[in-house]
């Protein structure tokens, strides 16, 4: 992984390319920006507590909530101020308690440990450049035998120093992907364990192969 330039102001620049995207895709607060599914795939029970990481407008963490019932909760945590709010509007609308929306990044989650049945996310860890870290905080906040269901974007193989140096690219789900077999890793090593990949799809994204991978693990 390369971001050009002194990391400080390539992670400033990072930051700034993905919060203006995704402040612009908070227009429309019904567009769908994921890359696979993840709610069909989590086996969601009434009472779990769920994380939904990049919440965005809150599509998902609604229709989470309405599965886990009232004695469940789910928590939305996404880095753009415009999303939360269309996400917090649409908590509003639909009249529900059992759902919240907090400031934060996948990195460092505003989420007590060990305390989450579920951690489910669509298209967002391709964005963060610590991926190890994202993963140790979702093992974090994991109870012991919760489980995950993540869907995400990697590349077929490394992708170029002018991709991965592009804060652009990174903010349009592609310049941030790491090999197949190097996502898998990263999972492993943060502890995860039963990791299994649900879903893969091949594509192609500005004349690079990708891979869409729907994949689910859990916390020993």
């Amino acid at each position: 992984m390369v971001l050009l330039g002194n990391l400080e102001e390539a992670m400033s620049r990072l930051e700034e390319a993905i919060t203006g995207r995704y402040t612009c895709e908070s227009a429309n607060s019904d567009q769908s920006l994921g890359c696979g599914e993840t709610i069909g795939l989590a086996a969601l029970r009434q009472g779990d507590i769920v994380v939904d990481l990049g919440c965005g407008s809150g599509k998902d963490a609604v229709a989470a909530a309405y599965v886990v019932g009232e004695e469940g909760h789910v928590i939305g945590v996404d880095m753009t101020e415009a999303m939360l709010e269309k996400a917090r509007a649409r908590q509003r609308e639909a009249g529900l308690a059992n759902v919240s929306f907090r400031l934060g990044t996948v990195e460092d989650l505003p989420v007590e440990s060990e305390t989450v049945d579920v951690v489910l996310s669509n298209c967002v860890i391709n964005h963060v450049s610590d991926k190890a870290g994202a993963y140790r905080e979702i093992s974090r906040v994991l109870k012991p035998g919760g489980r995950f269901v993540i869907a995400d974007v990697a590349s077929r193989y490394q992708l170029p120093p002018e991709v991965t140096g592009d804060p652009q690219a990174w903010a349009d789900c592609y310049g941030g992907a790491i090999p197949e077999e190097e996502y898998l890793a990263v999972i492993a090593a943060a502890g995860l364990r039963e990791i299994k990949v649900l879903k893969r799809r091949e594509y192609e994204k500005n004349g690079f192969p990708m891979i869409s991978l729907t994949i689910e693990g859990k916390k020993p």
